[in-house]
């Protein structure tokens, strides 16, 4: 059984035709919409959304489900949606594939990190974990362009013939797109994303982590950064119950270590006097958000 999870952006050919042409066994396709945008951008991928869910079942026989994205700006967001659906998929017994070609970059990256996350922490299922991507044949933007270059040396000629302002509105409007597209090609500015202009990609490939470790990991998620270790350790101690000895602090700070930078970079510290201030890095940030349904909690 497969699964094909496909992330809708503007494009149609790149998320069925392959599958189409080199006949591939589809049993089920999840597509991912995303809610962020103009209106007229929404509506437009709900309708190719729409058109790919009839057609995956028409020529492929697959079951689909739409699913909504409500932030495809959100890489946070998106890895533990990708994380959660890849894991569920493969609790059901299924071959998950995970098409990339499509929709804005945070989420096709997210869902492609989180596939290697999991292949990672599920060696079992590793051969049962794939991501692609699909090339275009060409591209239409161009020929757009091309297009309307003609259609403005068309309508030049119609203005000498007529005085009917509509074609001169349409004329300067032309004009105006085509010296935007030569000069910026086919996207204009840097869009503001929450307190910048910057969304960035962390490289998450989780490790799996022992019980004691993933409690501290939970315990830093919860209660955020901690001015040292010992006062870490010493929380550790009152949530489990025991006794804080120098036994107890010289554990955590073994396991802290094991988690930091020089081990698998999901904490990160900052010197402060002769301590260090303790909190999860962005990826432990990630691990938590993850892992946070199927929290154990456990020494």
């Amino acid at each position: 059984m497969q699964t094909h999870v496909v992330p809708v952006g503007f494009d149609y050919d790149r998320l069925i035709a392959p599958l189409v042409r080199d006949q591939l066994d589809v049993d089920r396709v999840i597509l991912l919409e995303g809610a962020v945008g103009s209106e007229a951008n929404v509506e437009y991928s709900r309708n190719l959304s729409r058109k790919l869910e009839q057609d995956f079942r028409n020529l492929l026989g697959a079951t689909t489900e739409r699913v909504v994205l409500a932030d495809v700006y959100d890489y946070d967001a998106a890895f533990e949606q990708a994380y959660d659906l890849i894991n569920s998929e493969l609790d059901a017994g299924r071959e998950v594939w995970v098409n990339v070609s499509a929709m804005p970059r945070p989420v096709s990256f997210a869902f492609a990190t989180a596939a290697h996350s999991v292949m990672v922490e599920r060696e079992e299922d590793r051969e049962k974990i794939h991501t692609y991507y699909t090339a275009p044949e060409k591209y239409l933007e161009t020929e757009l362009a091309e297009e309307l270059h003609e259609q403005v040396d068309l309508l030049e000629d119609l203005r000498e013939e007529t005085d009917d302002e509509r074609v001169t509105e349409r004329l300067e409007s032309a004009r105006e797109l085509l010296s935007e597209f030569d000069e910026r090609g086919t996207t204009i500015g840097a869009k503001r994303i929450d307190d910048g202009h910057i969304v960035e990609l962390p490289v998450a490939s989780f490790s799996n982590v022992k019980p004691f470790e993933e409690f501290i990991l939970f315990k830093l998620g919860e209660d955020g950064e901690f001015d040292s270790v010992s006062e870490l350790a010493e929380a550790l101690s009152r949530e489990l119950n025991e006794e804080y000895t120098d036994s107890f602090r010289s554990k955590v700070i073994y396991n802290v270590d094991r988690l930091g930078p020089g081990g698998k970079g999901y904490i990160e510290q900052e010197e402060h006097g002769k301590s260090y201030r303790t909190r999860l890095s962005r990826i432990g940030e990630l691990w938590v958000r993850a892992h946070a349904d199927g929290e154990t909690r456990t020494e």
